[in-house]
This record gives structure tokens, sequence and C-alpha cells, in this order.
């Protein structure tokens, strides 16, 4: 008789704990202004909204595709790999940076895709909204969401780290969008 493991993603509280330590230790994050700062969050948190069930590597490329029912997926896999049959379209490479950020390199059909387009137009008012209604920057960050899985979870929380160290050495953590804005201005 085989016993079950019943944890087999090895996801108890010290691997949990463990991964939410390491995903903080950010080398190096440079000061941002807020329209970087909101160009990295809403690009991080569209590729985290994403299913993917792997641990990200930085510097390592990946794969977002969209699927028919407009969720995404991200990949290890590469469209070339898949020979035409994959998740659905592909849409572009995703990196993981240093500082926890992602970045996403449309592919030039998606980059023409008005469809998609406009659901990621939709998707960016959304944020921009939040962060005119926050009360501060710091209120929209991603510190704890209980809605997405283990390591989307992980790496928001790590996101939402890295861009407060990034606004409190640019001198705009804790200022609303609208004083974050202006604080360019006086520069």
């Amino acid at each position: 008789m085989s016993l079950k493991n019943p944890n087999p993603q090895g996801k108890g509280l010290v691997p949990v704990l463990d991964s939410l330590a390491a995903s903080r230790t950010v080398i190096d994050v440079a000061p941002k202004h807020i329209e970087q700062i909101s160009s990295e969050l809403f690009t991080s948190l569209f590729v985290l909204h994403s299913r993917f069930h792997f641990k990200p590597i930085i510097g390592k490329s990946y794969w977002l595709y969209r699927r028919r029912d407009n969720s995404f997926h991200l990949s290890m896999i590469d469209p070339d790999e898949w020979g035409g049959f994959g998740f659905g379209q592909y849409i572009g490479e995703c990196v993981l940076q240093q500082d926890i950020t992602w970045t996403l390199e449309l592919d030039t059909h998606a980059a023409s895709d008005q469809e998609l387009l406009s659901l990621i137009e939709e998707q960016r008012r959304q944020l921009e909204t939040a962060l005119h209604d926050a009360r501060s920057i710091d209120d929209v960050l991603p510190v704890y969401l209980e809605s997405l899985p283990f390591y989307q979870r992980v790496y928001a929380s790590a996101l939402a780290n890295s861009l407060k160290t990034s606004m409190q050495k640019s001198g705009i953590q804790g200022l609303s969008y609208t004083q974050a804005k202006g604080f360019l201005t006086k520069e």
C-alpha cells in the first residue's frame, strides 16, 4: 500500500515563507517616476493574472498565449516548439526582470489585433481608475492578492515590495497618483 503525499507541491508553511523571503531579496531597485511605476505595475499584473504553474526565473523568457475564453496562459514553451498547436493565440515574450517586474514584448500579429488591444486597453483603464481613486499609490500595490494562485501571489507580493522601494527612493511613496504626477513637473 503506497501512501499519497498530502503536500505534493511542497507548499507547506516553511516553503511558503521561504518563497516569500527569497522573492523579496531584490538586488538593486532603482528610483522610478510614476509613469514607469504605473507601466511596470500594469504589465506585471497583466502577466501575473495569466495562468502558470511553475516558479519563474529572473532573466528567462516565457511566452504568453490567449485562449479562446480571453484568459491568458504563460508557458515555458515558445510558439515555434508548439508547431502551431498550443495554448491559443501567441501574444508575446515575457521576461521577469531583476527588480521582479515583468516585461512583455508583443508579437507583431498580436500588436495588430484590435480585439486584443481593446482588451488590454480596458484593463489599463481599470488600473488608471484604481490609481486615480486610491488615497495613495501604495494602496494599489498588490501586497496580497488572494485570488491568485501560489506563484503568482508570491511574485505579486514581491512586485509590490520592489515598486514600493522604487517609490521610496523617488520620494513619491505615500503620495496620491495626482501628487506623484505633479512631482514630475517640479523636477
